[in-house]
């Protein structure tokens, strides 16, 4: 999802580690983040947690059909046939488990109506015996947005029509906070013991779009909401870039489970994987897979497994959010990418590389 190639965290995760308080903060700090840390899952019991699942494989699912979050999950295009054919396809493959995006002004145009079609899609994904990753918040690609018709794609262009969640609204809205907070609880209180659900990540990728630290206090009031409905399943945001360091302190001190993000190669992801191991704590790599960066189903997902972190790639089915084109190599005349970026399969269920769905189905057990 990043805009730009996620680096290494290495070097940010080992300073953690040898971390000592500063003397003489403000009180007020001090208490709200003790409160967060008290209250999040202890290490027993998220390795518990941890013991009780399966090794988690799967995709960040976004049907071919939808440009983006709103045009997924709004009721004039919400479409149960193309998620139940696609789910079928990941499910064929070995896979049990989809990072799915939600969107608040889906829910405020048609509260009920945006859970029932949340429900819909559940019981679909678990007829292919999928569990599902629900993101809350995103600082990712496009800042303003609109109920209704979206656009349509531009060709050649990466997630043309990918919307933030609030994006800029956050910070030219009067009084934005209580609409994200009433749909943060309403939905987590609605879904709160369902069983169907792996994890919440309450924000994708904050301080992406150079945002930086003024995404905080969005990272800190959900986290505060989601500890307030104190739901069945754990609470996360996972770390993505090692410059923002404010970010990634606060939500690997505050994530019951550990996730990230990587899409470089097998050498800087282990070097990730080791750094994120000092928090002795149960780890789903949230995304990954990026061909051209030399991230791939081959080198990455065997070292995933060994390990029994999760192993989310970016993509199954491309289709209208382009991401089989690369971030920064738009072709502006929509021809074909090669390689493709992400994605696994084409829009009729045919592989994009044979070789590849057999490396995933090799893992995955699915002969």
């Amino acid at each position: 999802m990043s805009q730009k190639i996620s680096k290494s965290i290495f070097l940010i995760f080992l300073a953690f580690s040898f971390f000592t308080a500063c003397t003489q903060k403000k009180s007020d700090t001090n208490t709200q983040n003790e409160l967060a840390i008290a209250e999040r899952w202890s290490v027993e019991k998220a390795n518990a947690w941890g013991d009780n699942h399966p090794w988690f494989r799967g995709s960040n699912f976004n049907p071919s059909t939808s440009i983006n979050q709103l045009e997924f999950w709004q009721a004039e295009t919400f479409d149960p046939e193309t998620i139940d054919r696609e789910l079928g396809w990941a499910e064929d493959i070995g896979f049990n488990a989809m990072r799915v995006y939600l969107h608040h002004v889906a829910w405020e145009v048609d509260k009920a109506g945006f859970k029932e079609r949340m429900k819909s899609y559940l019981s679909i994904a678990d007829k292919h015996h999928i569990k599902t990753i629900f993101v809350f918040f995103d600082d990712c690609w496009n800042p303003t947005y609109t109920a209704g018709k979206q656009p349509d794609p531009k060709p050649g262009v990466h997630n043309s029509g990918w919307v933030r969640d609030p994006g800029d609204l956050l910070f030219t809205a009067e009084n934005l906070t209580p609409t994200l907070e009433a749909y943060t609880k309403d939905i987590l209180e609605t879904f709160k013991d369902d069983q169907r659900i792996i994890l919440w990540d309450l924000y994708n990728e904050p301080g992406n779009s150079n945002y930086g630290n003024k995404s905080m206090g969005l990272l800190k009031d959900v986290f505060k909401w989601g500890r307030e409905i104190n739901p069945s399943q754990p609470l996360t945001s996972g770390v993505w870039n090692n410059s923002l360091s404010d970010l990634n302190k606060f939500q690997v001190e505050n994530s019951d489970i550990i996730t990230y993000h990587n899409y470089n190669d097998e050498v800087n992801h282990q070097s990730t994987i080791d750094s994120l191991k000092l928090h002795n704590r149960p780890m789903i790599c949230t995304e990954y897979m990026a061909r051209k960066h030399n991230s791939l189903f081959s080198n990455i997902m065997p070292i995933l497994k060994e390990q029994k972190i999760g192993a989310i790639n970016w993509g199954l089915v491309a289709g209208k959010s382009n991401t089989k084109y690369a971030w920064d190599d738009p072709i502006p005349d929509g021809s074909e990418p090669e390689p493709w970026f992400h994605e696994i399969f084409q829009q009729d269920g045919t592989p994009y590389k044979q070789k590849e769905v057999d490396v995933i189905k090799e893992l995955t057990l699915k002969k």
